[in-house]
């Protein structure tokens, strides 16, 4: 990787871009891609698209990460203490919250601020048994009133993300941070787009890489974006739970990191195009790209809308496995990401019009 692309991950990744509130996180993607673009196109909740032109008009493969991050929602204002309550933003789980620190952005600018509760010291024995739930949780921002918070510039319905910077370790194998989902995922988009471009690799359709907003929620961005695309078929880059965690059964979550990207064959919002998946694989096997078969009981990605647009749109999820995702810092080999990187390439040059037009003959 580059040492453009590698800064460019950090910005991405450190962006501040909750569901709903992700311009920041767009217009980073813009200032990478948009160079490497034929054309720019946005849809009206926030999404924007890059096309890339080729060999051919159709048939048209659309590529998507979703750059929404899970975040919080300001709910209330103490009026004696000026704490803030929140709402979650996507799936959190309340017990990695407590002492994180986060940023919150007001109409004045970005506050400082920790997650906190009622100090331990004071709890009875039978509530310190219990975890404690988002809804007894505050974030301090150090006012000390409800009226100077709102002097701070705080309103019911700002955003706030966790302030979570991102470093590499291991020699810069492994990288620490927030947001990787899915903002990993949509920088083996966007840098596909780069290197395709750069490269001078041909491609014999129409491509089109997307950043997609309010995946988190509902995967909206994914239902308005093959409107402007109009999809033969369709490419995922999300992260996909690592398995290599204590207490994970290999049954649970296969993939595991640094063992390549995940092909998946089952989420509880997408059963992929089975004849897409076998192309996929043997693509992945003749270019000797490291690869790993996943499935997931629970959760969904952007193709859980994608396949179902009109009469169904032939769709593929790439994984990059993640340890710790749906928490404040979470950790990716960029390995994993660079071999992303490439299965996505090798996959766009092989997809013509007859090869997608296989995928759904009967």
């Amino acid at each position: 990787m580059k040492s453009g692309s590698s800064e460019f991950l950090r910005r991405f990744t450190e962006a501040f871009g909750p569901a709903g509130f992700e311009r920041e996180a767009v217009g980073l993607a813009k200032e990478y891609a948009g160079p490497h673009s034929d054309q720019i196109l946005h849809d009206k909740l926030g999404s924007i698209i890059f096309r890339k032109g080729g060999g051919s008009p159709r048939p048209r493969i659309l590529s998507t990460g979703h750059v929404d991050e899970i975040g919080f929602l300001i709910s209330g204002i103490d009026k004696e203490t000026g704490f803030l309550s929140f709402n979650p933003l996507g799936g959190w789980f309340d017990q990695v919250l407590l002492s994180s620190r986060v940023v919150v952005r007001t109409k004045k600018g970005d506050l400082p601020g920790v997650i906190a509760a009622k100090p331990p010291h004071l709890m009875p024995r039978e509530e310190l048994d219990k975890v404690v739930k988002i809804d007894r949780m505050f974030i301090d921002i150090g006012a000390s009133s409800g009226d100077e918070a709102r002097d701070m510039g705080v309103r019911i319905g700002d955003p706030a993300v966790p302030w979570s910077p991102f470093q590499t370790i291991k020699g810069g194998r492994l990288a620490i941070g927030k947001a990787f989902d899915d903002r990993v995922g949509a920088f083996a988009v966007l840098e596909a787009l780069r290197r395709l471009k750069e490269e001078g690799i041909e491609h014999p359709n129409d491509l089109f890489f997307a950043a997609t907003v309010q995946e988190e929620v509902g995967l909206r961005g994914a239902s308005t974006v093959p409107h402007l695309v109009d999809p033969d078929a369709a490419i995922v880059v999300d992260v996909d739970i690592s398995g290599d965690v204590p207490g994970i059964k290999a049954e649970e979550a296969p993939a595991k990191m640094g063992k390549g990207p995940s092909i998946l064959a089952y989420d509880a919002s997408m059963i992929p195009n089975q004849p897409f998946k076998e192309f996929a694989i043997g693509v992945a096997e003749e270019c000797g790209i490291p690869y790993q078969i996943s499935q997931s009981t629970r959760g969904g990605t952007d193709a859980g809308r994608i396949h179902i647009y009109k009469t169904g749109c032939p769709s593929l999820v790439i994984g990059i496995p993640t340890r710790h995702i749906h928490s404040q810092a979470s950790i990716v080999n960029l390995e994993d990401l660079e071999n992303a990187v490439k299965f996505l390439i090798e996959l766009m040059k092989r997809l013509d019009g007859p090869t997608v037009e296989s995928f759904t003959a009967v």
